[in-house]
Order: C-alpha cells, then sequence, then structure tokens
C-alpha cells in the first residue's frame, strides 16, 4: 500500500470519526446522513482533481473504502431475502389486513403497473424531446465489450424465450434456492411462495384457530427480531453513504459523462417528471405532497446514493409506516415494489433505450402503433426485474428482447450507467412508497394525522 493511499484511507477513517462523534452526542440521524452525503461528494471530488478516474492508486483507495460502502450494502442485502419474506407472511397475520387482501393487493399491484406505463411514456416523450438515437453515441473499447457482455448474458437469459416462458420463470419451483436470491426473478418468486404460506395460514385460521395463533405468533416473534436487525444495520447508513458517495465522485469518468451529457439530462428530466407524477397523485388523494417529501427524503437519498432498492426496502418500510401507512400494507408496497412495476429501471429506463434502438433496424419509434406495443411490453416485462444493480440492464434485456431489437447496443451507455443508475433508483422507491401511501388512503386505512405530523421519519427508531 502506498503512501498516498494511505494518506486517503486515514483521512476517510477521520470522516468516519467525526460521523461517530455525531452519533454519541446524539445528533439526528438525518443530519448525520446528510453529514455523511456532504463530505462524501466533496472529498470525492478532490480525489477526482488529484488523480484519474482509472488509475491504480485510485483503484486501491476505492477497494479499502469498500470495505465501510459495499460491507454496508452487503448487509443490507444480506437482511433483504428474510424481511421480504417474513414481511408477506406478518401481512397476512395481521386481522385488519386480511380482511381486504384481494382488494389492497391488487391496488398496490395496479399502482406499481399503471405508474410504470406512464413512467414509459414519459420516457418516449424525454427521447423524442431531445432527439435521442443510439447512432449518435461513439462505440469506444468499453462499450464493445458491455455490448458482447450483454448478449451473452441475452444468450443465458431470455433468448429464445417466449413472454408465457419468462413469466414462467417467476413461479418458485425451489423457494430455497430463490431464498439466496440466486436468479434475477428471485425476489418475486418469495413474494409468491410467502404469500401461498400466507393464503394457507388464512385456511387453517378458519379451521384450525388454535394452530393459526400460535403460527401467526411465531410470525410476528420472527418479524420483531429481523426489524431489529434492520436497525441495528441503518444505524450504519451515515458510515456506508459516506463512503459509496466518496467512491462515485472520485471514479466517475466526467469526459465520457460531458460526452453523453443529452442523454443524461433527458434522462433526468423524465426522472423529475414523473417524480413530479407521484407528488400529484399524492395531491389528488388529498394528501400533502410537502409531507411525502419531508418524510421520504432520507430513504430517496439513500437509494440515490447506494442504486439499490432491495437495500433501500427497511427503510422504505419504516418510512411508510412514519407515514401512518399500515404495517401490512407497507410490507406488501415495500416488497412487491422491489420486483413489480420499477418506475425508473423498468419503465422509463427500457422505454428509451428501445426508441432509440428501433431507428438502427429500420423501424420509425414514433409510430402510434410502436409507441403503444413499447408501452405495454415494458408494463409486463417490469415483472420480476431484480431489486439490485443491474436491475435496470435485466429489464432492458427483456424489452429489446421482447421488440426483437439488438441488446448489444444497450452497453452504449456503460459509461454514464453509474450517474443515471442513481437517479432511476431513488424513482423506484418512490413509486414503493407512494403505491403503499395511495393504497392506504384509498382503504382509510391510513394514520392522517401520523401522515400531516412534524416528526422526522426514522428518528424515533435509529439513534
Amino acid at each position: 500500500m502506498t503512501g498516498f493511499v494511505l494518506f486517503n484511507v486515514a483521512i476517510m477513517l477521520i470522516f468516519i470519526l467525526v460521523l461517530f462523534i455525531m452519533q454519541r452526542k446524539h445528533i439526528s440521524f438525518t443530519k448525520r446522513v446528510f453529514t455523511g452525503l456532504g463530505i462524501g461528494v466533496i472529498y470525492g471530488f478532490i480525489l477526482q482533481y488529484f488523480t484519474e478516474p482509472d488509475s491504480e492508486a485510485l483503484l486501491t483507495t476505492v477497494d479499502w473504502f469498500n470495505l465501510v460502502g459495499s460491507g454496508y450494502v452487503k448487509f443490507l442485502q444480506m437482511i433483504v431475502m428474510p424481511l421480504v419474506f417474513i414481511s408477506i407472511l406478518s401481512a397476512f397475520t395481521k386481522l385488519k389486513l386480511t380482511n381486504n387482501i384481494g382488494k389492497i393487493s391488487s391496488l398496490i399491484l395496479a399502482i406499481l403497473i399503471g405508474t410504470t406505463a406512464v413512467a414509459a411514456a414519459v420516457g418516449i416523450t424525454a427521447t423524442f424531446a431531445f432527439d435521442l438515437e443510439a447512432v449518435q453515441i461513439e462505440q469506444g473499447e468499453a462499450e464493445n465489450v458491455r455490448g458482447v457482455e450483454l448478449e451473452e448474458k441475452y444468450g443465458t437469459t431470455v433468448e429464445g424465450k417466449t413472454m408465457p416462458q419468462q413469466i414462467l420463470e417467476l413461479i418458485p419451483a425451489n423457494p430455497f434456492l430463490d431464498l439466496t436470491g440466486a436468479r434475477p426473478t428471485s425476489t418475486i418468486s418469495v413474494v409468491i411462495f410467502a404469500a401461498f404460506l400466507g393464503f394457507a395460514y388464512l385456511g387453517v385460521r378458519r379451521k384450525q384457530p388454535e394452530q393459526a395463533e400460535l403460527f401467526a405468533k411465531i410470525v410476528e416473534a420472527f418479524y420483531s427480531i429481523i426489524m431489529r436487525v434492520v436497525t441495528l444495520i441503518l444505524r450504519l447508513t451515515p458510515y456506508g453513504i459516506l463512503a459509496i458517495m466518496t467512491k462515485t465522485v472520485a471514479t466517475s469518468n466526467l469526459d465520457a459523462i460531458v460526452k453523453l451529457g443529452k442523454f443524461v439530462v433527458a434522462s433526468y428530466a423524465a426522472l423529475l417528471v414523473m417524480f413530479l407524477i407521484h407528488l400529484i397523485l399524492l395531491a389528488i388523494g388529498g394528501l400533502s405532497p410537502m409531507k411525502y417529501l419531508k418524510k421520504a427524503f432520507p430513504v430517496l437519498v439513500f437509494a440515490f446514493t447506494s442504486r439499490t432498492s432491495a437495500g433501500a426496502l427497511p427503510m422504505n418500510i419504516k418510512t411508510q409506516k412514519q407515514m401512518g401507512v399500515s404495517d401490512g400494507i407497507a410490507n406488501f408496497s415495500g416488497s412487491f415494489g422491489l420486483s413489480i412495476g420499477q418506475n425508473g429501471c423498468a419503465g422509463i429506463y427500457p422505454a428509451m433505450l428501445a426508441i432509440m434502438v428501433a431507428p438502427t433496424v429500420g423501424i420509425d419509434p414514433f409510430t402510434p402503433s410502436f409507441i403503444a406495443t413499447v408501452i405495454v411490453v415494458v408494463a409486463i416485462s417490469s415483472f420480476g426485474v431484480a431489486g439490485v444493480g443491474g436491475g435496470a440492464t435485466f429489464a432492458a434485456l427483456l424489452v429489446l428482447s421482447a421488440l426483437n431489437l439488438p441488446v448489444a447496443l444497450a452497453g452504449l451507455l456503460i459509461s454514464v450507467e453509474p450517474l443515471i443508475d442513481m437517479g432511476r433508483t431513488a424513482l423506484n422507491v418512490s413509486g414503493s412508497m407512494t403505491s403503499g401511501v395511495l393504497t392506504s388512503r384509498i382503504t382509510g386505512d391510513l394514520d392522517k394525522e401520523k401522515y400531516n405530523s412534524e416528526a422526522e421519519a426514522l428518528e424515533a427508531d435509529i439513534i
């Protein structure tokens, strides 16, 4: 390890110590998160200024930073599958929720899929407004390599599979394998398996109430333990965001971002419009968008910096509860939102990519029939998209293959992929939380007094 690397690591340790002292002084969780974010951005730019993004010294430095940043994300991913599984089961064991289980799940799914279709339309509009085409993007060595990788992945995942066959991939033939997250569709498969157990519980509750009561107590006991683990992990959030943001800024290829600036601007314009649509939907439901913004902001910041919807699930569920959403609905919307109807990764991005790639094979992308086809395919393909890094790529593969478009061209955007993925992930989480809040509002289950309270999200649970 060189002196330069040691110096960088020592500086990071000092920043971590600062955050630790803030925690010991009981400074609010939100302030510590934003302190870590701010320091990470500034430190990242300093490293960017003094080193090259691909220099050995910076890569070694980042490798050490990953012990904190990537380690934190791995802890979150560690708890995701158990949390999804026990959250769905817990939702079924709550009497208030199970009386309306069909209506609630249908509403959540309808909002998730409906907003994804709207997101696809927004992405198409942005592509048209900014006049984006794949042929405008230069192909370098990295882009060509990425294209080859995508073709190989395409060959092992979706090539030659019809839409019914792809739907069959969602069904858990081996739920224990899916609990390990081994497949791109593992999350939705775990949801399906947990739902089957939940419906079985409802049947047992009618015929054997004593056994059902015992099962419900066991589920709630496990749920309490899992949520305690979640709280312990979330306390590491300021440190994780500090390291993640430092790495992201320090290793960003500014030249590539400038070259693809038009696509980056178009992407964020579409993401912003879709986020505003979320706020409009809340306003139509008679809820204050500003209250939502204040309470959702910490989890959206985490999703933005970490680029993992799955990792944000614990904060997602806790934040919904702070907004007055019941445990059951928060568990359902948070878990469903990991694999269904991700507005950013499975909505805007695949739609923009399809419109950009279509002219390369002689298709006019702005004919009404093609646009309608893209929106429908995007909505259907939004089932089973993994809520971790790479989910948007998998969604793009599904959409491009369904439209018979070349998937290798998706590799053209590799240089700006991390930058765009930050905004996409934040939008995914916002869509999930919006579906939970709106479902609670429609069913009359929302605690409006709690929604309108001034309490900061998560502060009651995380010190």
